[in-house]
């Protein structure tokens, strides 16, 4: 199991009660089959995916907003690796921060306990819940229908953790969200070995810093991830012949890749150039060119993004 970053007592920092709030609705979640854990969140606030989601997989998920006691993350993150569950943690960590009134946070643990606290001097809108898996909370929202909206449709979205936590966001963000407006959203999910390669537990880790509607965009980048790095079922694989074939060497002619855009057959000269392509493009995962076969999402979004 992954550990949390342990922060020696010396060097704690407790922000200060009064600093500029990070106006928020988040919810924080797991997935007990993968495991897997997860935050989302959106705000009127800039880059707010630097400040609220902390998650390891194996350990647990903290948000931490209002005016956000970043070190609840780390600090949160240790004790649950420690045995801790989710409201023991946030006891503890509310009773070490004398700014706790203004705080708010949303834990789960390595279990799946949800807990949640809102401090009395969060500016309203400010509340949220907390059930086994999930806790979700926001201040300065248009009101209690945002959190409602996420746990219904957190509740009733089928799916993985990912596309649950995404619909739970847009739901809010639909429902009025931030009552100031909207600037940034950001999705976390750790799992063991979700990363890159497997490098690392970041499963999905992705941010819209500065946008005028960031909880589509936000979504948006996830099926982009989804492109390309999913894995198509053998039935949904093309083989490159006939016009799948034909499609491709147009692109490749267009391109620049190759000389004759009537070549026909997968030659070892069109072998190389749509590897070349294909590298380029970031879909080595998604293609077998000495098989002989591109997953159909791949080849669909390169045929609407180069073909005419």
């Amino acid at each position: 199991m992954q550990r949390a970053i342990i922060i020696p007592t010396s060097q704690r920092h407790w922000p200060p009660a009064l600093s500029r709030p990070v106006a928020t609705f988040s919810i924080v979640a797991w997935d007990a089959a993968l495991p897997a854990w997860g935050i989302a969140v959106a705000s009127k606030f800039p880059a707010v995916g630097a400040v609220v989601p902390w998650a390891i997989a194996g350990v647990g998920a903290v948000a931490t907003q209002s005016y956000a006691n970043t070190a609840y993350g780390p600090e949160g993150l240790h004790m649950m690796a420690d045995g801790l569950s989710a409201g023991e943690t946030l006891d503890r960590l509310l009773a070490e921060d004398p700014g706790r009134d203004q705080r708010q946070a949303g834990l789960v643990d390595a279990a799946g306990g949800g807990s949640t606290f809102t401090g009395s001097s969060c500016l309203p809108w400010a509340g949220g819940m907390a059930a086994d898996g999930l806790a979700i909370q926001g201040n300065i929202l248009a009101g209690p229908q945002v959190v409602e909206a996420m746990a219904q449709s957190f509740t009733e979205t089928t799916g993985d953790l990912p596309d649950r936590l995404i619909a739970a966001l847009l739901a809010g963000d639909r429902a009025g969200g931030d009552r100031r407006g909207r600037q940034s959203a950001a999705l976390l999910v750790v799992r063991e070995g979700g990363g890159y390669a497997g490098g690392n537990d970041r499963w999905i880790d992705y941010r819209v810093d500065d946008h005028d509607d960031p909880v589509p965009r936000l979504a948006q980048l996830l099926e982009l991830h989804r492109l390309y790095f999913g894995k198509s079922p053998p039935e949904d694989r093309l083989p490159l012949e006939g016009d799948v074939l034909h499609r491709l060497v147009h692109i490749l002619h267009s391109l620049g890749y190759v000389d004759n855009a009537d070549e026909s057959a997968l030659t070892p000269d069109v072998q190389k150039a749509l590897r070349h392509f294909i590298g380029n493009e970031n879909f080595e995962d998604r293609c077998d060119l000495e098989a002989g076969w591109i997953d159909r999402p791949a080849y669909e979004f390169l045929v609407q993004r180069f073909g005419d």
